[in-house]
Order: structure tokens, then C-alpha cells, then sequence
């Protein structure tokens, strides 16, 4: 993509698993910089001896830390804000440890970002910001509110805000995939709460393709949305056991604090002002300020559609799982 040529790319939480996910896909381009923002000193070591590659610079801080930010952000062109607590359990006994990282530090990264004209930074949101019941979405949720409030001041400014949401990235450190591999390597049951239990499914390379459209294509305020499959939990343990072979069974132990049946990553009030393509919906901002006198005379009344959830969505069954996992290449890890 020509939009990162000869620039610099700063990656929060680039440590993760979806920061490596972004940084691979992003090595490709003709960047000359890309900045791996994190608090986790052991885990930029291990990148740097992985990667070995001189354009990948790090830079060791928190993004509850607006000092840190700000250092990190200097001569910046684009930044990816992949940093969060996204543990619904750890973040429902600590609600307070995901206000200050998923909302506080991340309205530290867009203050920063609007401070230092960055061209365009993309914040990474999760199906659980709809509709949420635990703490972990709701933080996600306001995080979402803060980009497109913020983004209202921007249309002026050098520097443009938005963000992608997804559901359940494959594969992706602390997903049930690699819970449930290492389960079956010790021949232990393998644990799944509900067994109608439904959730998105996508690839890390799909995950990237959304970033990357956002960062093309994306405007002040929208949200991102990928078009994911789903499947049951059941499901997912049937074919991961059909992978390994193993005598492993499956036992039910049922739902952890904060968890849904089925997540939403569109919701119906959202799909009235989305734009629909073949891959992905584009939930446009509203805004509108607070004189609604000046946009109607009348009530309005619209029909709503249904919400773009897990349930609903295309359902795939246990070999069309399997055939998504092998891509992963991860049952041999």
C-alpha cells in the first residue's frame, strides 16, 4: 500500500498476538519505521530476537502513561492502538484495571495522536462493545463513544480517528482455540461452558485485511465491521478433537462471570446507519449536535432490522471448521 511509504507506523500492545498479526503484514510494505509500543519488556526481547529486522524499533511504556505515549508518538504517521485488558473474567474483579487501560489509555492515545498530527490512527474493538454486560465490553464500548465524540473536533485537523471491531480473532493469545489444543495434548477433558454457546469466528489475516481497509478507506468516526462466521462451542471442541485424535471428551462446566450465549457485532440501532459491502459493514457516526430542532420537524420513526449476531449469521459445522483451523496452521504448535 502506497500510503506507508517511507512512513512510521506505531503499534500499542504490539507484543500481542494481533500486534504481531498487524507488524508481519505490515513488514511487507515499504515502511521505514514501525514502533512496538508496550509495557512488557520480556515479550519486545523476544520480538526483537525473532524479527531481527532494524525497522522495528521499541519503545517500553504503558498508555496509562501519557508521558510514555506521547514520547512513542513523535515523528509518527499512523498508529494501530492494539493495547488492552480483553480477559472478560480478570476484567470483571478488576472493572477499575479496564477503565484506566481500555478508556483512560485510550483517550491518551487519541490526545496524543491529535497533538502530533498523526495522519490516522485505528483503534481495535471487540462484538462484546455491543450490548455489553461485563466489564470488559462496556470499557470497550465507551472506547468506541471517546473516537467517535473526539472525532467531531477533527474536521480541521490533520489527523483522522476510527476503529474495527471483531469477534473472537482464531487463534490469538488467550482465545479458547489454543486452550483447548493444549487440553487435548494432555488427553484431558476438553472444558466448554455451554454447548449452544455461539461465537465469531475469524482469522488473524482476515482481522489484518479490516485494519488494513481502514486505514485506506476509513473517515472520522466510522467503525469497521468484518462479516464473521460463527459456530457453536461444541462445535469447535468436536473438531478440534477430530483434529488431534485424541481420547480427550468434552465436559460441560458452564458460563464465566460476564459471558453471553451469543455475541453481536452489529447491533439494530447501528445497522440503521451502516453501509453494507461484501466483506465488512461501515457504522457510520452520527453527528448531529444537540439542537435536534434543526434536523427535524416531525418524529421520525424507522424500522429496524435484525442485529448482526452470532446466532443469525452463517453457521458453520464441524469439517468446515476444521478446514478453517488448518489454515491457521496451529494444530501442530
Amino acid at each position: 500500500m502506497n500510503i506507508f511509504k517511507n512512513k512510521i507506523l506505531l503499534v500499542t500492545g504490539g507484543t500481542g498476538s494481533f500486534g504481531n498479526a498487524v507488524i508481519g503484514k505490515f513488514l511487507k510494505f515499504n515502511l521505514k519505521e514501525i514502533r512496538i509500543f508496550s509495557r512488557d519488556e520480556k515479550k519486545q526481547d523476544d520480538m526483537r530476537s525473532y524479527y531481527k529486522n532494524k525497522k522495528i524499533k521499541f519503545y517500553l511504556g504503558d498508555v496509562r502513561d501519557r508521558f510514555s505515549v506521547d514520547i512513542a508518538m513523535r515523528n509518527v504517521d499512523f498508529v494501530f492502538h492494539a493495547a488492552a485488558l480483553k480477559q472478560v473474567p480478570s476484567c470483571e474483579f478488576y472493572p477499575m484495571e479496564a477503565i484506566n487501560t481500555n478508556i483512560l489509555g485510550a483517550n491518551n492515545v487519541i490526545s496524543s495522536a491529535i497533538k502530533h498530527n498523526i495522519k490516522k490512527a485505528i483503534f481495535l474493538s471487540t462484538d462484546k462493545a455491543v450490548y455489553p454486560i461485563n466489564a470488559m465490553g462496556m470499557s470497550k464500548a465507551l472506547m468506541e463513544k471517546l473516537i467517535v465524540a473526539r472525532s467531531r473536533d477533527l474536521k480541521n485537523s490533520k489527523t483522522t480517528i476510527c476503529a474495527t471491531r471483531y469477534g473472537n480473532v482464531m487463534a490469538s493469545r488467550g482465545s479458547v482455540i489454543p486452550l483447548f489444543f493444549k487440553q487435548t495434548k494432555k488427553n484431558n477433558p476438553i472444558t466448554i461452558t455451554s454447548p449452544n454457546m455461539t461465537r465469531f469466528l475469524m482469522s488473524l489475516e482476515e482481522s489484518v485485511e479490516l485494519v488494513l481497509e481502514a486505514f485506506k478507506n476509513g473517515k472520522n468516526g466510522e467503525i469497521f465491521v468484518y462479516k464473521s462466521p460463527a459456530c457453536t462451542i461444541e462445535n469447535l471442541a468436536k473438531a478440534i478433537l477430530k483434529i488431534t485424535k485424541t481420547k480427550s471428551k468434552i465436559k460441560y462446566i458452564g458460563t464465566r462471570h460476564g459471558e453471553k450465549l451469543f455475541e453481536t457485532l452489529v447491533s439494530q440501532e447501528e445497522l440503521l446507519n451502516s453501509k453494507s459491502y461484501k466483506k465488512f459493514f461501515k457504522i457510520l457516526p452520527d453527528n448531529r449536535d444537540l439542537d435536534y430542532n434543526k434536523y427535524f420537524h416531525k418524529g421520525r420513526v424507522s424500522k429496524l432490522k435484525d442485529s448482526y449476531t452470532s446466532h443469525n449469521t452463517k453457521r458453520l459445522n464441524v469439517d468446515e471448521i476444521i478446514k478453517k483451523i488448518k489454515k491457521l496452521n496451529f494444530s501442530n504448535k
